[in-house]
């Protein structure tokens, strides 16, 4: 049993967690509220071992997410983006959860939206969704671990592009850059997505949750100090004396599908 928020619905089903933003009259702002109910189901989840999260908006939503509560940010000149604001801390969750998170994207995407999106393993999106930055318009200064996530995603060329000119961006450029990794016409979105996580949720709990780990590790691009590295051949070590591991490689010698079970 899932605790859901007044703005957020969650749903586990054969191991598939499902959170969807459900406060469509503001455009699924970035609220606090909102916030700390995505954190709170993907915390339950976790105790859960949930294999796979899909993140998405209601079906048939114009807009995914308008990005940011312009409404909560502060109007007496301090840093609006520290690292204790509630974007800071879903974005760190998404990324230290121990199981993919796929975003599934129907209708626009807007300003810190962008980045959760972004900080999610997978992007599967509708073939008429768009992207847009809007900090530069707002007047809003983007904190530095944001931009750094945008360019480690993007690259320079569009990350200068879309900050900038604050304007959206089509799927298919996204696309083409390898950001989505999917988009396809709404109708084969649920489907697709579905298929996607089934196949993520078939495979070892315990192997996926490492490479998620080693791929993070990497893509920060620092060399890794020695406890980082022997916390990650720890991970590695669990895998190899895990039943998931003989159970790979027995069900491959006996030519069916194996039956993981995370532990």
């Amino acid at each position: 049993m899932i605790t859901e928020s007044n703005l957020v619905e969650a749903s586990v089903t054969n191991t598939i967690g499902a959170i969807v933003l459900n406060n469509p009259g503001k455009h699924n702002a970035l609220s606090k509220e909102l916030i700390d109910g995505i954190c709170s189901v993907l915390e339950q989840m976790q105790q859960q071992e949930v294999r796979v999260v899909i993140l998405r908006a209601r079906a048939g939503s114009t807009v995914f997410s308008a990005g940011h509560d312009i409404r909560e940010l502060p109007t007496n000149g301090r840093d609006p983006l520290t690292y204790d604001d509630p974007l800071r801390r879903v974005i760190r969750t998404i990324e230290h959860f121990p199981a993919p998170v796929i975003a599934m994207i129907e209708g626009s995407v807007w300003g810190g939206a962008c980045e959760l999106v972004m900080s999610c393993d997978i992007i599967v999106a509708g073939d008429d969704t768009t992207f847009a930055i809007t900090t530069a318009k707002l007047g809003v200064p983007y904190n530095i671990s944001g931009i750094q996530n945008f360019l480690n995603t993007g690259g320079m060329p569009l990350c200068k592009e879309m900050l900038f000119t604050a304007q959206p961006i089509s799927v298919s450029r996204l696309l083409a850059r390898g950001i989505v990794s999917h988009a396809v016409p709404r109708d084969q979105l649920q489907s697709l997505t579905q298929t996607i996580a089934r196949q993520i949720a078939a495979n070892s709990p315990l192997v996926v949750s490492l490479l998620k780990e080693e791929l993070r590790l990497l893509s920060a691009s620092h060399n890794l100090g020695p406890e980082t590295f022997e916390r990650v051949q720890a991970m590695r070590r669990q895998v190899y004396d895990s039943a998931d591991y003989q159970e790979g490689i027995r069900s491959f010698f006996e030519k069916r599908a194996p039956s993981f079970q995370r532990q």
